[in-house]
């Protein structure tokens, strides 16, 4: 898959398992340790109980779509319009909702609660999780 470029993400300490996972095919996301609960965007303490005991956690990698706008301006150079920003519900992290395009698929297909899954697009070692309608 080729992609236009992306904006960079601030990497830090924190989130860089979350933008690297994708080299290993998997989408992974902080876990507190403590109470289970999942920080996204990752923090240095869980939301929930403050605890410093935080991991990374592999999730399965499908999920549903919560709500989705189509996009018909280009913001950013090289980006073909109309293309899909999506809010997706990933499985195994409740609570989470992650901020994605969906591609692959023509714009007028999406819908919400069409389940979905990840794939990467690698960008100098940044792997942004993309999700695709599965059929």
């Amino acid at each position: 898959m080729t992609n236009p470029p992306r904006m960079r993400p601030r990497i830090d300490e924190y989130n860089r398992p979350y933008w690297t996972a994708g080299a290993e095919g998997t989408l992974k996301l902080q876990k507190c340790n403590s109470c289970s609960s999942f920080n996204h965007p990752a923090l240095p303490v869980c939301r929930q109980c403050q605890s410093e005991d935080l991991v990374y956690d592999a999730l399965p990698g499908t999920g549903a779509i919560d709500t989705f706008t189509i996009n018909h301006q280009s913001w950013y150079p090289g980006v073909e319009v109309p293309y899909v920003i999506a809010r997706v519900r990933p499985d195994g992290a409740p609570g989470v909702i992650l901020t994605t395009n969906i591609v692959n698929c023509d714009v007028d297909v999406v819908r919400p609660g069409d389940k979905v899954r990840v794939l990467f697009d690698e960008q100098d070692g940044i792997w942004f999780p993309l999700f695709e309608k599965v059929a």
